[in-house]
């Protein structure tokens, strides 16, 4: 078989681990790289681009950042570019019915999740939040559906204890590198099978909002502590102290004799809370406009927490 003509569509950091390995594919020619405009960042509102715009460049690949792909002019684009195969990884925004029937190997995007479970725009941070055990990524074949298509590689890889989404994000980026080489040498094979999804067993994973971050003491001290991991390291898991937002950064479920929901039990050698069947025991904490810290550090300056209070 000849080279597999890609074209690539992604956006965030999530995606440039599988732009790299198809650019280190000697199997592989990418035509070009769509992406999301470039946005404004920053206390300064700096237009900054894509990391996936980044790495192109890098590379020397064309990159297109269209406003919409839903018009003629991205048509005529991908007429003119005439992929084998779409290859979509968090692009942002919905795949038109033109864009996923014309390659001929179809439209394939790699999701971190394993479908049909947390179908949706934040696999990662729900299957943290959720408490899940094991996570993972799924190669699917894209149709009009949101995340419905047929699966065609799953890897499965296990949520530790004091994982969080970010950590997960990490590690399943680099393994859907993994499951899209391996998705992209049973096509070269003729060896593609797709299992179409059980869509009752779906759930769905929507956005993550700011509002969602403040932490609900009166939940259990291992939802608590999931809630943190989930929201770890964006937007934060915080609580509000005197005025003044102060985010958890890790924490664990520990025994001990339990007061209402929210209330600190210990604050000298260590911090202590009460939740709603237990305590749990903050390991690092960050006060509002400073860094990250380990509670022992924070501890020894600490005015902000008092036994007894309650948060």
């Amino acid at each position: 078989m000849d080279k597999i003509r890609v074209l690539f569509m992604g956006t965030p950091d999530f995606a440039v681990g599988c732009l790299e390995m198809l650019l280190n594919r000697e199997d592989i020619d990418v035509l070009g790289v769509v992406t999301q405009p470039d946005r404004q960042s920053g206390r300064g509102y700096k237009l900054l681009p894509p990391p996936v715009k980044v790495v192109a460049e890098e590379k020397g690949i064309e990159v297109l950042q269209p406003l919409t792909v839903k018009d003629e002019a991205f048509e005529s684009y991908i007429k003119e570019k005439n992929p084998d195969l779409i290859i979509v990884i968090a692009y942002g925004r919905i795949i038109p019915k033109f864009v996923l029937e014309y390659p001929r190997f179809g439209c394939i995007n790699v999701h971190g999740s394993i479908l049909p479970k947390y179908r949706g725009a934040a696999p990662i941070q729900w299957a943290v939040l959720n408490g899940e055990k094991e996570t993972g990524v799924t190669t699917m074949m894209m149709d009009e559906g949101l995340d419905t298509g047929d699966m065609l590689v799953v890897k499965k890889l296990p949520i530790g204890e004091y994982d969080t989404s970010g950590t997960m994000f990490e590690k399943l980026a680099e393994l859907s590198k993994d499951a899209l080489s391996e998705t992209i040498d049973l096509i070269k094979e003729g060896k593609l099978e797709r299992i179409p999804q059980n869509h009752n067993e779906m759930t769905y994973a929507p956005m993550i909002s700011k509002e969602m971050s403040y932490i609900d003491f009166n939940k259990t001290a291992n939802e608590v502590c999931c809630h943190i991991k989930g929201m770890n390291p964006m937007p934060g898991a915080k609580i509000t102290i005197g005025g003044k937002i102060v985010k958890i950064i890790m924490a664990r479920p520990v025994e001990g004799a339990v007061k209402k929901a929210g209330t600190v039990i210990e604050c000298k050698d260590r911090l202590v809370i009460s939740c709603l069947d237990k305590n749990i025991e903050v390991l690092k904490i960050q006060p509002e406009g400073k860094k990250q810290m380990e509670i022992e550090e924070f501890l020894k300056g600490n005015s902000i927490f008092k036994e007894n209070m309650e948060i």
